[in-house]
């Protein structure tokens, strides 16, 4: 069985909008001034170690946007694994993607029973906010920039249930803290 993994950045008042330039916040582009060397091998040992992308449509269109112009092995390895968008629109997608058809918990869930590494989600406030609902999140890694924005897009929603989750590793590059939480 694979495990979901949702990986995020997010600032100290939890907001996940717009992390590295997007021109739609006011307050775009929090993380470059604070990650480290040792923070981006963080990140590509997420890629190497992920058995596939899992992305809403808005981030899936931003990847998509950014990552095939890119070169070296990160972005080799973004373009290689492959995709599942939760989508409206699966006829308009490129890049070694595919559409999650039908119901989304239910789609999820039926990869979830598949073989493979990890299904990796970045970004995706949406679908973040229906996996943890639905209790389909194994691994919760939050990686917490020391910059408040005051506001901005959320994944966890003003309606939600509770969530129990535990602690399981604390992990500090430079002023970054990673904490990874396990269901």
């Amino acid at each position: 069985m694979r495990e979901i993994v949702v990986s995020e950045f997010v600032t100290l008042d939890g907001v996940m909008e717009a992390p590295g330039g997007e021109p739609t916040h006011p307050h775009t582009n929090w993380v470059p001034g604070y990650a480290t060397p040792e923070f981006f091998e963080f990140k590509y040992r997420e890629v190497v170690e992920a058995g596939a992308l899992l992305l809403g449509r808005t981030t899936y269109e931003s990847f998509v946007g950014a990552w095939p112009q890119r070169e070296g092995d990160f972005a080799e390895r973004m373009t290689e694994l492959p995709k599942y968008v939760a989508t409206s629109r699966p006829e308009e997608l490129t890049w070694n993607a595919r559409p999650l058809v039908g119901d989304v918990v239910d789609a999820v869930g039926g990869l979830r029973k598949g073989d493979g590494g990890p299904l990796l989600v970045n970004g995706s406030a949406t679908l973040v906010r229906t996996l943890l609902a639905a209790g389909l999140v194994d691994e919760l890694r939050l990686q917490v920039f020391p910059v408040v924005i005051g506001g901005g897009l959320r994944f966890w929603p003003e309606d939600r249930g509770k969530v129990s989750l535990h602690l399981a590793d604390v992990t500090r590059y430079g002023d970054v803290l990673v904490q990874t939480y396990r269901a």
